[in-house]
């Protein structure tokens, strides 16, 4: 467990933010709005739109966040930069005294994801990986309906975004992004959290591409038998080569459905359908930036832990392997804690 005496006594958490895109646009209204807060520093990739961001959340701009994890002045390095990165940044705070918020994944390496929980302990600082998925209106409309439909034995879950023309950024990119699945690792984390551990993945991974760095599209079609019996499908895809968008989550139980379409939601049960209401999916990195806050000062427990973050990645880096080879990946046998 870490200190929080500091922050108790009323000072306020000094925040040193790596990233000037949407996710730290949001976390910064809201440390901006947080009398707890105080901006101090942040770090971006382009000199002018660092500069921009600098000036309009009243921080300092420093030239690398090799630089802003060594500050003294800063208690919270906030890492919203580039998968790839993630993992070195949040080590290299940890090892400097910092607190860290990382955007998921925590690491796009299991190993080097497992040693910086275990260097969080040793240093007795605190390291949140963010899942705002958790947080959203689909999934506690999930989770507030699954008793109604009994054992769940199958669930399909569908992402696809058709993109026309396929941006040429980071997200399109193998090294910056990583894997489908472990880049965007809260597909499979909505799964676990809702029906536990995985035994065993098989997954199916193709890239259309013209060049080495960047593809056009991405298709990832996903197998997983959880150790409760229950089947999982799981479609992530975007870019150029699709054509219809699809946001679906089906729950099948034997008692009921739960179908979500985008963002209307029902309840099927024998001879009957119901709408299910669902929340809003604004606010969520405004709502984990305040519940970090909750936490670091007050000691009020958060909605997720870096050890089921890491389960996650266990999962996804097993879908990985499954691509890779053509074969079925069996999983670790441990539970979540």
């Amino acid at each position: 467990m870490y200190d929080n005496s500091t922050f108790s006594q009323k000072r306020p958490v000094r925040v040193g933010l790596i990233g000037t895109g949407y996710t730290a646009v949001a976390r910064s209204e809201a440390f901006l709005h947080d009398e707890r807060s105080h901006l101090v520093a942040v770090v971006g990739h382009t000199p002018e739109k660092t500069k921009a961001f600098a000036q309009n959340y009243q921080m300092m701009v420093v030239d690398s966040w090799q630089q802003l994890v060594e500050q003294d002045n800063i208690d919270l390095v906030v890492i919203c930069s580039v998968n790839r990165d993630h993992g070195i940044i949040t080590q290299r705070a940890l090892a400097n005294g910092k607190h860290v918020v990382v955007e998921y994944p925590l690491s796009l390496d299991v190993a080097e994801a497992q040693e910086l929980i275990t260097l969080a302990k040793a240093q007795k600082k605190f390291l949140h990986v963010e899942h705002i998925e958790l947080l959203g209106g689909l999934h506690q409309a999930l989770k507030q309906h699954l008793p109604k439909i009994g054992q769940v034995f199958f669930v399909r879950y569908n992402t696809i975004k058709p993109e026309h023309p396929a941006p040429r950024k980071w997200t399109y990119n193998h090294e910056l992004f990583g894997f489908p699945l472990m880049g965007g690792l809260s597909r499979l984390h909505r799964l676990v959290d809702l029906f536990g551990t995985v035994m065993s993945v098989n997954c199916h991974n193709r890239f259309w591409e013209t060049e080495t760095e960047y593809y056009q599209s991405c298709f990832c079609d996903t197998h997983l038998s959880f150790h409760s019996g229950l089947l999982a499908h799981v479609v992530y895809g975007r870019g150029e080569s699709l054509w219809q968008p699809e946001r679906r989550f089906e729950v099948h139980g034997e008692d009921g459905g739960l179908i979500f379409n985008g963002d209307t939601g029902v309840l099927v049960q024998r001879g009957e359908t119901k709408p299910i209401e669902i929340g809003a999916r604004q606010g969520l990195f405004a709502k984990d930036t305040t519940m970090v806050l909750n936490h670091l000062i007050d000691g009020t427990p958060l909605y997720v832990t870096p050890e089921e973050s890491l389960y996650t990645l266990k999962v996804a880096d097993a879908a990985r392997r499954s691509a890779q080879t053509g074969l079925t990946i069996i999983v670790e046998d441990e539970t979540l804690s």
